[in-house]
């Protein structure tokens, strides 16, 4: 068979279809996902496949997998750093915007430094590796919807006032397995889970937030989040299962 410029163009038309084929039926199905009045806490964790410490914690994250609490009683992340990126491998989910995250929380607690693996809870630094017990603020309900990759959120306080707030959205990834073949994990097979594939950070004026949501057929599970105006710390969560 000879392939001709015109059957090529074809060819790759033809794939390119369902290439978006596949990723607008990524998230196929209509989601819904509400906390209590009882706030959820939001653990991260800082952490990066270029550090020999981290895979014992990420290992305990990802047994976070199989807790009744998870989604309702706290929400896991895992945002990869690219500082260890320096000592031979490149972490293909770190990104610079998660490592100045880490450096804003180091200056908003005085710290001198960052470190891996980094736990925060609420927005404290958490040297805890144990599933904290439920919160006894209750900040009011956070509400997140999703249809047709439109994702509508509201949070309605517990005081029934409106609030401004900023709203964060972050598209998480399970079982991903990678062999590292240089740096400190070198030979290594790391399997990870909650890790942080993208993070939208916008106003929520009123309480009240529209976006889209760009399918990601990598995302297992959203995670959601507010907090006061140009703040970190998080005064509600919540979150849930894509799949």
């Amino acid at each position: 068979m000879i392939f001709t410029e015109e059957i090529f163009i074809q060819m790759r038309a033809t794939l390119i279809f369902f290439a978006l084929a596949f990723a607008l039926t990524a998230w196929a199905g209509d989601f819904s996902f509400e906390s209590g009045q009882q706030k959820t806490h939001l653990i991260e964790l800082f952490t990066s496949q270029g550090c020999s410490n981290c895979p014992p914690a990420e290992a305990w994250l990802s047994k976070l997998k199989a807790e009744p609490r998870l989604w309702k009683d706290f929400v896991p992340i895992a945002f990869h750093v690219d500082y260890w990126d320096r000592l031979g491998w490149r972490d293909p989910f770190a990104s610079k915007e998660w490592t100045a995250r880490q450096y804003q929380y180091s200056e908003n607690w005085k710290s001198e430094s960052v470190y891996t693996p980094g736990f925060v809870l609420d927005g404290r630094e958490w040297m805890g590796r144990s599933i904290p017990s439920a919160a006894t603020e209750k900040p009011g309900v956070l509400k997140l919807s999703i249809k047709d990759q439109k994702l509508v959120v509201e949070f309605l306080a517990a005081d029934g006032g409106a609030k401004d707030v900023d709203l964060h959205v972050a598209t998480l990834g399970f079982d991903l397995a990678i062999k590292v073949t240089a740096g400190e994990n070198s030979g290594r097979n790391l399997n990870q889970d909650f890790v942080v594939l993208s993070l939208t950070n916008q106003k929520m004026p009123g309480g009240k937030a529209e976006t889209v949501l760009k399918p990601d057929s990598r995302a297992g599970a959203i995670a959601a989040w507010i907090t006061a105006p140009n703040r970190l710390e998080a005064i509600q969560s919540v979150g849930g299962w894509l799949k």
